[in-house]
């Protein structure tokens, strides 16, 4: 199939629809990333969608593309509103499994090893890590409905968190359309538990240095200091997320069986969005994305409580605080895009999986803080390598204003257990200090794991999607074990 992929330029490929694609499939990859891309199911799973019906082009491939549950994690897909389907694979597992970036005052220089290790230790006090977790907080002031119908605003609005916090959340924290009803008991009885949790896998709690600015006027706009300490958080809707996408793989795959819809393969199970299932299925997606935010505001406000029992100073006077960005990456969202008149817009449902929305300066869907820069998109590295924010171009049009989430598995977790040392592992993570006392529980999300994330972003440039806005390295992090089942 390799050989059918027209190069574009250095950094695109295109295989044209036809033999039962019903989509153009682009590829936004370097030669030594596309060649990378051969080496697992993730291209062939992006042709299995683009034989889906309403599928739209071009079907995206960005530039950490990895095997996944029916779309490939970096993938893209989007729907006719009209006549299209929705897909529970085709959002993942881990719906709005998101990154969150929050700014500080400090200086890392006058951060001491000691201070960041007593962060670790604040931090892992009040925020489980690891698959299965509950959370330490007991009782909270409102109902698991109240949550997930009101996201972030409903936590900001009890006091965890500030009120500007909400103007820097995609969605401002809150998905419309959610509804508890849709969700499944066993569903609800994991949900209840998790919330304030981290979780495993790939999620994190980062404390970081700016370590490097490209663009001083929206790197100032942000609130990002060269040398001063930031937060990353990435974390999702935990079991919760979890079992919905689980319980409804099999109802929209027995309601595209009843209509006789071509599924290629069981992972991107599906239906029309305007049938009844998947009409659940986006109200009961919706009720975990506005679960995921909640669960990164509670958790950034423990964070911050760490802070200041640490410095002794208010988080938000005196620490400066305040969220960069809060972006969702494994979510279906109906958007609006031109059509070949200017003048008439179109209503797509955007599939973003392992994908983050990069809506540049002046685009309708932005909040008005960002229309004149752009919204900050946040692109994550393995622990051991630096993170970016970026932010979207008008060219990004081309991949439904989507870039990736991060630099994307170059091991399975399997294979990396298998082949990182002890020597590796060390070597890999230099003086970046770590929670886990023993090595081999984050052997397969050690850096040797993931793709190179200079190459990986250094394609989003190329390509045009994206400008570099800053550059975080991480300093010390907080991981949990094992992978949500």
């Amino acid at each position: 199939m390799q050989d059918n992929f027209q190069k574009i330029n250095d950094y695109e490929w295109r295989l044209k629809r036809g033999e039962g694609r019903l989509a153009d499939i682009d590829l936004f990859l370097s030669e030594k990333l596309f060649e990378a891309a051969q080496k697992d199911a993730s291209i062939d799973q992006l042709i299995d969608a683009s034989k889906l019906q309403g599928i739209l082009s071009p079907l995206v491939g960005l530039p950490d593309i990895h095997e996944g549950y029916g779309l490939p994690i970096g993938g893209v897909a989007a729907f006719e509103a009209k006549n299209g389907l929705i897909s529970a694979g085709a959002v993942g597992y881990d719906i709005n499994c998101g990154v969150r970036l929050v700014r500080t005052n400090l200086e890392a220089s006058k951060v001491s090893r000691p201070i960041l290790r007593k962060l670790l230790e604040k931090i892992e006090e009040k925020i489980p890590t690891g698959i299965g977790k509950k959370g330490r907080r007991g009782e909270l002031p409102f109902s698991l409905k109240e949550i997930v119908e009101g996201g972030a605003e409903r936590l900001v609005k009890a006091g965890f968190g500030f009120p500007e916090d909400l103007e820097s959340i995609e969605e401002k924290g809150k998905m419309d359309g959610a509804d508890l009803g849709k969700v499944s008991p066993r569903a609800i009885s994991r949900g209840k538990e998790q919330l304030a949790t981290l979780g495993g896998g790939n999620h994190f709690i980062e404390i970081q240095e700016i370590f490097e600015v490209y663009d001083e006027e929206l790197a100032k706009s942000f609130g990002l200091t060269k040398g001063n300490i930031s937060v990353m958080l990435h974390s999702g809707s935990r079991g919760f997320g979890h079992q919905i996408c689980t319980d409804y793989v099999d109802i929209l795959f027995k309601r595209a069986q009843k209509e006789r819809i071509f599924i290629p393969r069981r992972g991107l199970a599906a239906a029309p969005i305007t049938s009844e299932e998947g009409g659940s299925y986006f109200q009961a997606m919706a009720a975990a994305v506005n679960f995921a935010f909640a669960n990164r505001q509670l958790m950034s406000h423990d964070v911050r409580e760490s802070f200041q029992e640490v410095f002794q100073k208010d988080p938000k006077d005196d620490l400066g605080m305040l969220v960069v960005y809060d972006v969702a990456h494994n979510i279906a969202k109906f958007e609006e895009f031109e059509g070949k008149r200017p003048a008439r817009r179109r209503r797509v449902l955007v599939h973003r999986k392992g994908a983050t929305r990069a809506f540049p300066a002046g685009h309708p869907g932005l909040a008005l803080k960002y229309q004149k820069t752009g919204q900050p998109a946040i692109v994550p590295g393995s622990m051991g390598t630096p993170s970016y924010v970026m932010v979207g171009t008008k060219e990004a049009r081309k991949s439904w204003f989507s870039i990736n989430h991060g630099s994307g598995r170059a091991m399975s977790r399997r294979e990396a257990f298998r082949k990182i040392t002890e020597e590796d592992f060390r070597k890999s993570m230099g003086e970046i200090l770590y929670n886990a006392r023993d090595w081999r529980l984050l052997a397969d999300e050690a850096p040797l794991a993931y793709k190179n994330i200079i190459e990986v972003i250094d394609t989003l440039v190329q390509a045009g999607l994206a400008r570099k806005v800053a550059q975080m390295k991480p300093l010390a992090v907080v991981k949990g074990a094992g992978v949500e089942g």
